[in-house]
């Protein structure tokens, strides 16, 4: 089972600090990332700046097109407006068969704001607890969502080219 954890911290620079730790305990061959995001969140900005890491070491299981629309459905939904709201919305029921539930997407909006920053890891259940061990003290807050093989399997095909 995969669990898609996030981790905030409280300012837009400390989500880049905090890869120094996981990249080591990844490099170590301590833990694995399946892939993870980052997001800062400058004060004076109306939406986050994202940026794909993949694996910390190489490039991500995913296809890059979950952190996309991921990313877009978390923040950028409440402000594109009524269209692209419709839109995500029928995309967010849809995150529900892939393990991603609306109150988690939600949580996660409500969480990181203006002024933060956070890491989104896609990892073994196992590496998401070393990787919490190895970021406490550092993130604020950290928020889980559990993703079955057959979830995962469900969300890489949703998203493939094909």
């Amino acid at each position: 089972m995969n669990t898609l954890t996030v981790w905030r911290f409280p300012a837009p620079e400390a989500a880049e600090q905090a890869l120094a730790p996981l990249r080591g305990i990844v490099i170590a061959g301590h833990a694995t990332i399946d892939d993870c995001a980052l997001v800062a969140w400058p004060p004076a900005r109306r939406t986050p700046a994202t940026r794909e890491l993949g694996s910390l070491t190489g490039p991500g299981q995913m296809w890059g097109g979950f952190w996309g629309m991921l990313l877009a459905l978390i923040f950028l939904t409440p402000i594109a407006g009524p269209s692209f709201g419709a839109a995500a919305g029928a995309f967010a029921g849809s995150l529900a068969d892939f393990g991603v539930a609306d109150d988690f997407v939600k949580r996660v909006r409500d969480s990181v704001t203006p002024g933060t920053s956070a890491l989104f890891v896609l990892s073994g259940r196992a590496c998401a607890d070393a990787f919490a061990a190895e970021l406490e003290g550092l993130a604020d807050e950290v928020l889980r969502s559990e993703l079955s093989l057959e979830q995962e399997e469900h969300l890489r095909e949703a998203l493939s080219d094909q």
